[in-house]
């Protein structure tokens, strides 16, 4: 049994402890404070030199530049007035970057789903001169011998890129299960979709063993590797001003491009009809992004190496971050009512995206889709969305254990 002193001691110790914690915090909040009106004076100054300073005759650069100028000017307010996401480290003005660019992309997406598809086309010019001109026609389906020469063929700067596409989705979803679900799904959209684009037409070992069980399953592993170390480091962050040495700073000042904590999704697909429905669709939204990709290329003629898809998938990557924990946090937790502002924007950027392929696709591809995949895919959403959540929810539902029951009194009386 502890004494009265004891208890006194420890009680005194967890004080302490919190004034800590308080007076760090406000530390990182004095260091990343919005500064409203300092922006507000430095842009000005910004551009009233550009405007008395600047004068280009050539007037395609100067439309070039003035674009450039309304983007970071868009970016720098939304940095200072856009609301905070579920992120803090580096620091909130960062994510909250991410935010506007994702609302740029959105408008670019709209402007560009009311072009037709020629003049779509031409306006990639306008980014860069060399675009704009017809694809040649490329199948990864000719040499399927499975033999060394053919396969080395295959061994491309792409396969790199692949591998690292899969290591950001593993930091995205956090969850082998989800990660593999869209991995095995996405190769049968390939083989669905092949009669579309010549691209999607690969041998079954470029399928199955250099895209699943190498590229895809090497990034998944060492991604969920991140994850785990994340997962299960301490986090204890202390304040600049309280680290002394130079060298404690320093690491100090590394720390901050690591999170401040790691949320572990449990994602619990089959907990309750909400959880199902949300993450069946998160998976459908996931392979949408991915075909998108290939679909854009296709349909605006950019070439597959151009830096543009990298652009994409890197703006995507840091949308996809902050929105799957708003997703998760929105699927989860049944207090949070209303879908994240990053979740959203994410979710609106892909299905415009989605619009644009469904526009441009027509008079593209003229030979239909087989019978087998038809029947293939209505069967499996006829399973996914009808067959089995009757039987999980309805038929044949989990009994709720005593403690669950216990949980949900507690929360019904407070």
């Amino acid at each position: 049994m502890k004494t009265t002193q004891e208890e006194e001691q420890e009680e005194i110790l967890v004080v302490k402890q919190t004034k800590i914690i308080e007076k760090v915090v406000n530390n990182e909040e004095n260091i990343f404070h919005p500064h409203t009106l300092t922006v507000l004076v430095v842009v000005l100054g910004l551009m009233f030199y550009a405007a008395t300073r600047s004068n280009y005759e050539n007037t395609e650069e100067s439309i070039r530049l003035g674009i450039l100028a309304a983007i970071v000017c868009f970016v720098l307010i939304g940095m200072v007035h856009f609301p905070d996401g579920p992120f803090v480290r580096p620091s909130k003005p960062v994510w909250r970057a991410a935010l506007s660019l994702s609302v740029l992309y959105q408008l670019f997406l709209v402007f560009l789903l009311f072009l037709n598809k020629d003049d779509a086309r031409q306006f990639m010019k306008y980014y860069d001169p060399e675009l704009g001109v017809v694809l040649p026609e490329r199948s990864y389906a000719e040499a399927c011998d499975l033999s060394w020469d053919n396969i080395k063929n295959q061994m491309d700067l792409f396969v790199v890129a692949h591998t690292l596409g899969w290591f950001g989705k593993a930091l995205i979803l956090r969850d082998y299960w989800f990660c593999w679900i869209i991995s095995i799904a996405f190769e049968l959209c390939e083989y669905s979709l092949q009669h579309q684009l010549n691209n999607f037409a690969e041998c079954w070992w470029d399928h199955w063993i250099l895209d699943v069980l190498l590229c895809n399953w090497l990034g998944i592993h060492i991604g969920m590797k991140f994850c785990q170390y994340f997962s299960c480091k301490e986090y204890s962050w202390v304040g600049f001003r309280q680290i002394k040495s130079l060298r404690g700073k320093a690491k100090r000042a590394v720390q901050q491009f690591t999170p401040k904590e790691w949320t572990r999704y449990e994602w619990k697909t089959t907990s309750s009809p909400k959880n199902y429905f949300g993450t069946v669709l998160l998976l459908i939204i996931f392979l949408q992004c991915e075909l998108n990709c290939f679909y854009l290329k296709s349909l605006l003629w950019i070439p597959p190496e151009h830096p543009l898809n990298t652009y994409r998938l890197i703006l995507l990557f840091f949308f996809a971050l902050p929105g799957a924990r708003e997703v998760y946090q929105y699927i989860s937790d049944n207090s949070t009512k209303r879908l994240g502002a990053h979740a959203w924007l994410l979710i609106f950027n892909i299905m415009t995206e989605t619009l644009i392929c469904l526009k441009f696709s027509e008079n593209e591809f003229h030979e239909s889709a087989p019978v087998v995949v038809k029947v293939g895919w209505s069967t499996a959403f006829i399973i996914l969305f009808i067959i089995f959540p009757l039987w999980r929810f309805v038929i044949s539902p989990a009994k709720k254990t005593e403690a669950a029951i216990k949980i949900e009194e507690i929360k019904k009386s407070n």
